[in-house]
């Protein structure tokens, strides 16, 4: 079997490229030219914003599954930098879905369109666990262009009978992810204050907010899943199916700091809308798949902050 992993040089794609990798697939990624892929795989340059570039791969690979995860994802981004952001999630997407259409192998391939829980946005408390049927209201620009993909997405898999898959995956985390995601923020500041480049305290927000955390070596393992058993033409909720406080990550994360640690609330790190809580209902990809999240978040924490001790050990160096 062939994977092509389009967008392979992000956080997930790493760990994607290993899934696949580890299951015998032929793995073929694409990244930007100032970008480094992980894991054993074939790599390719393309800018998703070139459709003709796309056509060129997928012929030449013939693929038997895509996975699209090149996006601008970054919610903060999307606020300072909409033009982009809609460019590369929805016009990026149009090309990847066009150049899929008209691939010679397109009756061999499904394509594994990777969305996001923020397509939800502003829900009703009472909503949760929040259901594939549930109704989408983005509340940001990030989440809105991601609804836009997977809205046209779905317009392609009927109007064109193509294989389609459709995720919404929600907050997932581990070792290598960027700082400004709340798991990987709280463990990178432990691992500073440990090797005392920064005077013991922690800065947070809003620890209030209840959401739904997976690791991503379970997320990985959902998508490739997904390719083998996902119904073609279905979104699927990925994620635990039960939210934690922000609080709850927050004293996890300092149990496991070897020193004492002052908690600080920063206002800059505040959200003016934040939804309470955010919690998808998992129950139609255990019923596809058998797939459900297997890795505790006390897991994903610990091994999130020994990766940064050991980032910060380098920088020793």
């Amino acid at each position: 079997m062939k994977a092509l992993i389009i967008g392979g040089a992000g956080f997930v794609g790493g760990y994607l490229t290993e899934e696949l990798s580890s299951h015998g697939f032929d793995v073929h990624t694409t990244c930007l030219e100032n970008e480094n892929i992980i894991g054993n795989c074939t790599k390719h340059i393309l800018d998703i914003m070139n459709k003709q570039s796309i056509t060129d791969i997928f012929n030449r690979i013939m693929p038997n599954v895509v996975y699209h995860l090149a996006a601008q994802s970054s919610v903060a981004v999307s606020w300072s930098k909409p033009q982009l952001t809609a460019e590369v999630n929805v016009i990026g997407s149009i090309n990847v879905l066009e150049s899929f259409r008209e691939c010679r192998n397109t009756d061999n391939m499904r394509l594994i369109m990777i969305g996001s829980g923020e397509e939800y946005g502003y829900i009703r408390p009472e909503a949760c666990p929040l259901s594939e049927a549930e109704p989408l209201h983005p509340g940001n620009i990030y989440a809105a262009t991601k609804a836009c993909q997977e809205m046209i997405a779905e317009i392609y898999a009927r109007a064109y009978k193509l294989n389609i898959v459709m995720v919404r995956a929600f907050n997932h985390s581990g070792a290598r992810q960027s700082s400004t995601f709340v798991i990987s923020d709280f463990c990178k500041q432990i691992s500073e204050i440990e090797s005392g480049k920064k005077p013991p305290e922690i800065c947070v927000g809003n620890l209030s907010a209840m959401r739904d955390f997976t690791d991503v070596r379970d997320v990985v393992r959902a998508y490739r899943l997904l390719a083998d058993k996902g119904v073609s033409g279905k979104i699927y909720n990925i994620g635990r199916g039960k939210a934690v406080s922000i609080q709850y990550i927050l004293d996890t994360a300092l149990s496991y700091a070897n020193t004492d640690i002052q908690v600080k609330t920063d206002p800059k790190r505040m959200r003016a809308s934040d939804i309470p809580i955010i919690e998808p209902d998992v129950s139609r990809i255990f019923a596809d798949t058998g797939w459900k999240a297997e890795i505790s978040v006390k897991k994903t924490i610990k091994d999130t902050l020994d990766y940064w001790r050991e980032e910060q050990k380098k920088c020793q160096i």
